[in-house]
């Protein structure tokens, strides 16, 4: 339960992996992680200079928050390894990590509302579709890295 929990806390809250696409082994800061998700997203959805110039600001703002709400759902979660844990503590660890995941969606809402004042509707729907693709790709990176390591 508490993995199914952390898995869909890492997909859903659009974690900045550490990974490269490549599942290169080294760790990426997080403006190399921003700067390969930018090139891929502006690629893929097809976005001009101007467009993109306009875009990246205010959807790495909304990246940010939701790194906030993450962060805070990673908190809890190592709360949950303790073996004093309570049933009402893992209640409440539980409850709040659910907030955060509706709280990240509705600031995904939120957001797509500003992000068609500088993009069309179509180019906010090819970023949806790109960025999933690229989450995608951190993962078979990550998987791909992971199955050489000790903990598969």
């Amino acid at each position: 339960m508490r993995k199914l929990i952390a898995t869909i806390v890492l997909l859903g809250c659009c974690l900045p992996t550490l990974w490269a696409v490549e599942g290169c082994d080294q760790h990426l800061t997080r403006e190399e992680f921003r700067a390969k998700q930018q090139a891929f997203l502006t690629t893929q959805a097809g976005l001009t200079s101007e467009e993109a110039a306009h875009f990246f600001p205010i959807y790495f703002e909304l990246q940010d928050q939701k790194k906030k709400l993450n962060d805070e759902s990673w908190k809890l979660m190592k709360q949950g390894k303790d073996e004093k844990t309570t049933q009402a503590q893992y209640e409440e660890i539980i409850e709040r990590v659910c907030d955060n995941r509706i709280a990240a969606d509705r600031l995904d809402k939120s957001y797509i509302d500003r992000f068609k004042k500088v993009l069309s509707a179509k180019k906010v729907y090819l970023i949806q579709r790109a960025e999933l693709r690229f989450h995608r790709e951190m993962l078979k990176g990550m998987q791909g890295h992971s199955s050489h390591g000790p903990h598969k």
